[in-house]
């Protein structure tokens, strides 16, 4: 991990030996329980210490809400103990014994569509022989709104949905499981501090309010997207699942990664012109069944989190703690960068297929930050008798 910082991420996890769910913090291969930790004498008279409401809440939800300079405080006085293995004791689990669990309750969740390149391949796709991108795309951060309540932690099994969807040739819907199950490579990013509703987040204050990064597959049926999406956006072939990875990295862990994005020298509305950059350069993995088959580059994205973040609020609609908000598919310019399975032209998920998405960041001492993963198995839809009352 990064030398004098958190770049592991903060998480929240059931650790052998204890009660509950625990606040830890990622040290290399460790969970570090912060409740125990901050009750070492090495941390006495620190704001970590001072303030054990920050991790005996079983959720990430009071130290999301505490702010941007007691954020960056905790991380100063946490990375030089981290470092020290020996400081720590007793505070620290191996990973391979710790169970993840979701680490903030999710407000709201948004998921846009930034990727130029995994935006003009869909458009390919599906308009054939028309312009691939709408008239819109280059002057807002399209998005939509998802359901919070089916994000799940990483490792979770992933059942198959079913839905209408129309099959090739015929004229009529039928109901059944999706044929065409997809995973989309996204980046996503946790909101600390709120808003004010009617108070547009100026691009320069996406800091001040987002607290970190984490990774996301957000599963999608493509098929029944297809069929629903007539004219109005996605619904039951998203809604069903998204998977968020465990680690939660503050955004200051990375300033050696932030790049300009590509809009940077476009002719844009002045809410949407960054004063400073905050596009990333993250390095993505996606394996199905252990099996490589993309590396998506997060610095080609088109639009950057402090854009959409700004767009999302533009009209006055709030963000609460906890808010989640992910880049949408990211896919780089050339074919074993995209991110989603649609995009390779390999067919779709089957069941028992486990999808694994991996990522790193330069770190500012000029090593390479592990982000973590976000991983889960598909298992069989549901048996069509499984809603109804006997």
């Amino acid at each position: 991990m990064t030398s004098g910082g958190c770049g592991g991420g903060f998480g929240v996890a059931m650790l052998p030996g204890r009660d509950g769910p625990r606040v830890v913090v990622r040290a290399g291969d460790f969970a570090v329980d912060l409740a125990t930790l901050a009750g070492l004498p090495v941390l006495a008279g620190t704001e970590v210490a001072r303030n054990p409401q920050w991790w005996q809440a079983g959720s990430l939800d009071p130290f999301l809400a505490a702010g941007r300079a007691a954020w960056q405080q905790a991380a100063g006085e946490l990375g030089p103990v981290l470092a020290d293995m020996d400081a720590i004791g007793a505070a620290a689990t191996p990973l391979a014994d710790v169970q993840s669990l979701l680490s903030f309750t999710v407000g709201d969740y948004v998921d846009f569509y930034a990727s130029e390149h995994h935006a003009t391949n869909l458009g390919r796709i599906l308009r054939p022989g028309q312009e691939p991108l709408p008239p819109n795309w280059r002057h807002l951060p399209i998005g939509y709104h998802g359901r919070s309540g089916t994000i799940v932690v990483s490792g979770t099994a992933i059942r198959r949905p079913s839905g209408q969807r129309l099959d090739e040739g015929a004229d009529r819907p039928v109901f059944g499981p999706t044929r065409r199950l997809d995973v989309e490579t996204e980046v996503g990013f946790v909101v600390g501090v709120p808003s004010r509703q009617g108070e547009p987040v100026p691009v320069g204050d996406f800091a001040e309010h987002v607290f970190g990064v984490c990774l996301v597959n957000d599963w999608s049926a493509r098929d029944i997207q297809a069929w629903e999406g007539q004219p109005l956006g996605p619904f039951l072939g998203k809604s069903f699942a998204t998977s968020v990875s465990p680690w939660i990295v503050p955004l200051d862990e990375l300033a050696a990664a932030r790049r300009p994005v590509t809009s940077a020298g476009t002719d844009l509305l002045p809410y949407l012109r960054e004063t400073e950059p905050w596009g990333l350069d993250l390095s993505l993995e996606l394996r199905v069944n252990d099996e490589v088959l993309s590396r998506p580059p997060y610095a080609t994205m088109f639009w950057s989190p402090a854009q959409m973040l700004a767009h999302m609020t533009v009209n006055g609609a709030s963000v609460r703690t906890g808010d989640l908000y992910a880049s949408g598919t990211v896919s780089g310019p050339s074919p074993d960068q995209v991110g989603s399975l649609i995009e390779l032209g390999r067919g779709f998920l089957d069941d028992g297929d486990e999808v694994v998405i991996r990522a790193t960041a330069p770190a500012a001492d000029g090593s390479t930050m592990d982000l973590g993963a976000v991983s889960g198995t598909v298992a069989p839809a549901a048996s069509p008798a499984a809603g109804r009352r006997g």
